[in-house]
């Protein structure tokens, strides 16, 4: 017999364990197609309107993918190298050499690839066009997508999982080479002690995570945070780290060390499942620490981003409330360009505002926070202009204006301000002095885009009363502006990139569109939510299953104890009932402190800070469903499997 047939037949004898481990590769491949598939394929990148950029995140984030799977990968076969010692113990007593057994792993390793890739990539490509469409909705695109099976992506996934199993079989051979023949016989017969619990350090865990949700609540309320940030942030971070880790270490095990100490200890099947836990602990603690801190990074990275991709449109829509403004053009030019609108995006409204360009103001720090994001000269527009936008656009409130009063228009990132009378004044046009009654949100002139992204600083916009601009107007310049309505602005890039080119002709022309900025914040929200979900998806399926294997090993190891258990004579009944509460303690202690810790992260930096927003709540909620669906899987599984293995004739 050749190593090759006696690869074969270890998978049809180990067949349980290589589906686990297949089923976990087949998961990999089918999630880095996808990802690969979509940046190839023609359907999807010829609706993406900015196409470079689209390429460049969908590369990195398969990237990304792919080293996820590569860890998992690795600790699932680390997972197998430490079930087969005893087979390879065998094989060595009988005379095989290390190269020999690492060549029989690379061949078994090189059958379930090649089933694995194969199988994925034809799942990969059937599901394209639901993962295309999904991508597609989150850009409010409409574009149908179809089947791909892009040779690009076929050959680059073949390529990386050809790595990835010549890196499986380097760790296979370390791995076998290790360890010592006798060590090999004996490796399933170690076990844990039970440590000695402190009720100390188990009230110093809760103390220490309580303390580190406190500093997280008082973020807003104290200038701790805004004074000394990274530090606060550090130190918070070590305290619920240490809290967390002495939170499985000693305040789980001193509740089952007084479990164990109660009356009823010996009643029903208690005391089987606690004794077992007890001495579990040891090492359970740091798989235990780690699911749940990342746990809660995962949860609410997820929930932050896909806050900031609900709120996104809404921020954009603010910043950029005209669907198209440009500087007045002569009348032929003006009439192409409203045809250009006409024939795909009908025009609804259309004003012309007309202001004085002022001189440059180079102190403005007393009317902007960030004054480098404004332009330093003024732009003087009428009140009556004002509110004629604030008709066409149906958002905001008019303004009356009197004399020399005068308010200053500012973006997002400035806070509304009312000024007491006589409190600040501006000069412009060398001495004409206005006083500024208020500061509000509401662009009048919004940034200046491209269709390419580019941006410019956005005009300072002064409103004055109509008798001042009236004085004005006789002896300075005037600026013109042509501000349009149109149907569906979503979806008009074609006619920006038209209306653009025709405009920039003119040197130190004005343009500025909402379409510009909402197709690149919003395909690039998209994105990035898009390929976030991915990784949390293998990120807590990697979580599930680094307490998933290491339950079938504890079962493996355990066989003989459930044998006895059943000579004395405990039912099959009876051991299900132990096998589900044993793991039940593995699995939802994890999985409750991971969804605590997530939450106060999410209400107290995300829900109390965006709180307009009525799907946030349910956002959040749904990213948590997921996280429990995902621990409900992998609990109901590790029972049964669980079951399984102490069922099975022991062979040693």
């Amino acid at each position: 017999m050749n190593l090759i047939d006696l690869s074969w037949r270890n998978m049809k004898r180990n067949f349980r364990l290589y589906t686990i481990y297949f089923i976990s590769m087949l998961v990999g491949v089918v999630i880095y197609f996808t990802f690969s598939g979509l940046m190839f394929n023609k359907d999807v990148v010829s609706a993406i309107q900015n196409k470079e950029n689209y390429k460049t995140v969908i590369f990195i984030a398969s990237m990304i993918v792919f080293l996820f799977i590569v860890f998992f990968i690795l600790y699932a076969n680390s997972f197998f190298m430490k079930q087969r010692k005893k087979e390879f113990g065998m094989y060595l007593l009988y005379g095989m050499k290390e190269r020999q057994i690492a060549a029989m792993v690379f061949f078994e390793t090189l059958f379930l690839s090649a089933i694995s890739v194969s199988s994925g990539i034809v799942i990969g490509g059937l599901l394209s066009k639901f993962f295309g469409a999904v991508l597609m909705n989150l850009m409010h695109y409409k574009d149908n997508i179809s089947f791909a099976f892009p040779l690009e992506a076929i050959a680059l996934t073949i390529l990386l999982f050809a790595v990835l199993i010549g890196i499986i079989t380097i760790q296979s051979y370390f791995n076998v080479r290790r360890v010592q023949l006798v060590e090999l016989f004996h490796a399933k017969e170690k076990m844990d002690k039970p440590l000695k619990f402190s009720m100390p350090l188990a009230l110093l865990s809760i103390l220490l995570i309580a303390a580190s949700y406190y500093t997280i609540t008082i973020a807003d309320d104290t200038d701790l945070w805004k004074n000394h940030f990274e530090a606060t942030l550090l130190a918070t971070a070590v305290v619920l780290i240490v809290g967390t880790y002495l939170f499985f270490r000693q305040f789980s095990g001193w509740v089952l060390q007084k479990m164990s100490q109660s009356k009823n200890y010996f009643n029903g099947n208690k005391m089987l499942w606690i004794s077992s836990l007890r001495f579990s602990i040891r090492g359970n603690t740091v798989n235990f620490t780690f699911n749940s801190l990342i746990s809660a990074v995962i949860i609410f990275a997820v929930g932050f981003i896909a806050v900031d991709y609900a709120v996104k449109a809404d921020v954009v829509k603010k910043e950029f409330p005209n669907h198209f403004a440009f500087s007045t053009q002569d009348d032929a030019t003006q009439q192409q360009i409203e045809q250009i609108m006409n024939d795909s995006h009908p025009i609804i409204d259309h004003q012309t505002i007309t202001g004085i360009q002022t001189e440059k103001i180079p102190n403005r720090k007393m009317f902007f926070s960030h004054p480098e994001y404004y332009t330093e000269e003024f732009y003087l527009f009428p009140e009556s202009q004002l509110n004629a936008i604030v008709d066409l656009r149906g958002v905001g409130a008019k303004v009356d204006l009197a004399g020399e009063e005068a308010i200053v228009l500012a973006r997002g990132i400035d806070e509304p301000t009312k000024y007491a009378s006589s409190q600040l004044e501006i000069t412009l046009l060398e001495d004409h002095t206005f006083r500024v009654v208020e500061k509000i949100r509401y662009p009048l002139l919004s940034i200046p885009t491209s269709p390419g992204g580019d941006t410019e600083p956005q005009p300072s916009v002064l409103v004055i009363s109509d008798e001042a601009f009236e004085d004005l107007k006789e002896n300075h310049t005037l600026s013109s502006y042509e501000i349009y309505k149109i149907e569906d602005p979503e979806t008009a890039n074609d006619v920006s990139r038209k209306i653009y080119n025709i405009i920039m002709k003119t040197e130190g022309a004005y343009y500025s569109a909402y379409i510009d900025m909402y197709s690149i914040d919003t395909e690039s929200s998209s994105l990035i939510l898009f390929s976030v979900a991915f990784f949390a998806v293998i990120a807590l399926f990697a979580l599930g299953s680094v307490i998933y294997f290491k339950q079938l090993r504890e079962a493996t190891e355990e066989r003989e104890h459930y044998a006895i258990l059943r000579k004395i004579g405990v039912d099959d009944k009876e051991l299900k009932k132990i096998i589900r509460k044993q793991l039940l303690f593995v699995f939802l202690p994890p999985l409750i402190l991971g969804l605590v810790h997530s939450w106060f992260l999410l209400y107290y930096t995300v829900i109390l800070v965006i709180k307009d927003l009525p799907s946030l709540t349910t956002i959040i909620l749904s990213v948590m469903g997921f996280y429990v669906l995902t621990y409900l899987i992998f609990y109901v599984s590790s029972t049964s499997i669980y079951y399984r293995i102490i069922n099975e004739k022991n062979t040693r």
